[in-house]
């Protein structure tokens, strides 16, 4: 549960919503390239660039999104599609 200007997306309200998120492992789901790519890395045979961030596993991330109804401060009912996670799943 969390206040709606502290989504961070410049809404001005006081209401709290609930935003879900995904989190956890993915190991286990670890393919071919994910493994060559982490070997790669240690080994230090590709070396990503100052600005890159590589991960040689996937990532735990919404693969299906809720929107979140809320009223503002100015008595208006704003619609925020796609910021809620409705279903998670090992993406990469």
């Amino acid at each position: 549960m969390v206040k709606v200007r502290d989504l961070g997306l410049g809404f001005n309200s006081d209401e709290i919503v609930l935003f879900k998120y995904c989190s956890g492992s993915c190991h286990r789901a670890r393919s071919n390239y994910d493994l060559t790519l982490g070997s790669l890395l240690r080994q230090k045979l590709i070396t990503p660039g100052p600005q890159e961030r590589v991960l040689s596993h996937p990532c735990c991330r919404p693969t299906r999104y809720e929107a979140v109804s809320f009223m503002d401060v100015e008595n208006t009912w704003q619609t925020v599609e796609k910021l809620s996670a409705a279903e998670c799943s090992c993406i990469g």
